[in-house]
């Protein structure tokens, strides 16, 4: 990596930008870590470089890119943040004090992790371009994680699957979710994925890839007779995803149907609707699939027209019709919204926060101590949606008002079968006791329960405890049947 090609990516998002700063910043940078080497033998520069490289793919606006150059300045040189101040002005030096702070965070089992998370909140709570640096600075140390001993490695992967993807999945900032996930899936569970891997890129490929040229053929043709202007890509789902849908769905991977999908991009919204109207001429649509989150968009900001159709072969094929806009915001995130906002004029100084970011800052002033913080936390980006943490430091998000009984039928089937109580924050609780944001929750289990209890339909939230509950119900009255019939 060169500071130039650096440079030319932040000229793509940003003509005007200051190409002097950014060659001094490096500059400055590369005199304070000369003589430094990386585990992999490289000069440390090149991760500063990476990590700026990703803060510009993300459209971070500009001081964010200069601090993400200077990010390990104070900590790992003679230099310190009075010396930034100095050259690159406070902003600069303020992002780059609070990535030094969140770089002591470590993960270190459950206790730790809660205090990680506090920390991880408050840094957004203050400033959220702060976080933006960690992603791009922990997405190059992934990269190079080969360069590691075995444990460090295992410790780094549970560390970013536990606290920085959930996170930057939070953020709406998927792009580098994606990345992260899969690098770690692969040193966490190096078996599955090899033979995911060799299924996905090998096995299915070319098929893939012949099936998404048909569609474009005859997509493009349709879409230039009516004057609509667009660009079609291919989205493939990232192989812990797709891992993931198969754990939980207990299917194999030729089960899983939505790996693969095309993505449309149009110039404007009406565009996005008549492209819509386009793809349901050429093919039948499957009607309970057709989604609008351009009308209505998710909680989180997400904007996009979904639709699965009966394509070529029949074959079950979704699209995504969004305008560019809207597919950098889901790719980037609040960064992407940041980076329109700014084009549009405003100043990161005067952009409105998010108001969870202000109940963050509320909640910290009131709070006594962590777990009370954690337990308080709304974070409003969902707004229907609570995050709750197993003994083992694993995050479930579930909606609001859900139950222990909901929880235990997330974690496993099992375990919501056989749940006689909970302990929630390490005290005794009730079955039907709503959860709360930050709830550390422990299902009691007894291995010779014979079923749930149907009356458990009265309060649970989600629909897969209906669906098990349900299911467990109909198995159980059945058996009962066969034994009063004798023969049966």
């Amino acid at each position: 990596m060169t500071i130039s090609q650096v440079i030319t990516k932040v000229k793509n998002n940003n003509p005007e930008a200051d190409e002097k700063m950014l060659k001094k910043a490096y500059d400055f940078a590369a005199k304070a870590h000369e003589g430094q080497k990386r585990k992999t033998g490289e000069p440390y520069i090149q991760h500063s470089l990476h990590t700026a490289f990703v803060l510009a793919q993300i459209k971070a606006d500009f001081p964010t890119i200069i601090a993400g150059l200077l990010h390990d300045v104070p900590e790992d040189t003679e230099y310190g943040l009075e010396e930034i101040k100095k050259k690159f002005g406070e902003e600069v030096m303020m992002l780059v004090e609070g990535i030094t702070k969140l770089s002591k965070i470590k993960y270190r089992g459950i206790e730790r992790y809660r205090e990680s998370l506090r920390k991880m909140f408050l840094a957004m709570a203050r400033d959220l371009r702060v976080i933006l640096i960690k992603f791009s600075d922990r997405l190059h140390n992934l990269r190079t994680l080969d360069a590691l001993p075995p444990e460090k490695r295992k410790r780094i992967a549970e560390e970013t699957m536990e606290i920085y993807a959930p996170i930057a999945g939070l953020l709406g900032i998927w792009r580098l979710k994606w990345q992260m996930e899969d690098i770690c899936f692969k040193f966490l569970y190096p078996e599955e994925f090899k033979k995911l891997e060799y299924k996905y890129e090998v096995e299915k490929k070319i098929e893939r890839n012949q099936y998404a040229q048909k569609i474009k053929n005859i997509l493009g043709q349709k879409l230039k007779q009516e004057g609509i202007e667009y660009k079609i890509e291919d989205r493939f789902k990232h192989l812990y995803s797709i891992y993931k849908k198969m754990q939980r769905k207990d299917r194999k991977f030729d089960e899983i149907y939505d790996v693969f999908a095309l993505r449309l991009i149009t110039p404007t919204i009406s565009d996005c609707y008549k492209a819509l109207g386009v793809i349901h001429t050429l093919w039948k649509p499957k009607s309970n699939r057709i989604k609008d989150y351009i009308a209505v968009p998710k909680p989180n900001g997400y904007r996009s027209l979904h639709t699965t159709v009966f394509g070529p072969e029949n074959k079950a094929t979704e699209f995504q019709i969004r305008t560019k806009e809207m597919h950098e915001e889901s790719l980037y995130g609040i960064a992407a919204h940041l980076h329109y906002k700014q084009k549009g004029g405003s100043d990161y100084k005067t952009l409105k926060q998010p108001h969870w970011i202000k109940d963050i800052l509320n909640i910290q002033r009131q709070a006594e101590n962590t777990n009370e913080f954690i337990s308080a936390l709304k974070l409003d980006v969902f707004h229907d949606r609570i995050f709750v943490f197993s003994p083992k430091g694993d995050v479930f998000d579930l909606p609001e008002k859900s139950t222990p009984i909901d929880f235990a039928y997330i974690v496993h089937t099992e375990i919501g079968n056989k749940a006689t109580g909970a302990l929630i924050n390490n005290k005794m609780a009730t079955l039907d006791q709503p959860l709360k944001n930050g709830d550390l929750v422990e299902i009691i289990t007894d291995k010779n329960r014979k079923g749930p209890n149907r009356d458990w339909l009265k309060f649970v939230k989600t629909n897969r405890a209906k669906e098990k509950i349900r299911h467990a119900s109909k198995a159980s009255k059945l058996e009962q049947i066969k034994k009063m019939i004798p023969g049966m």
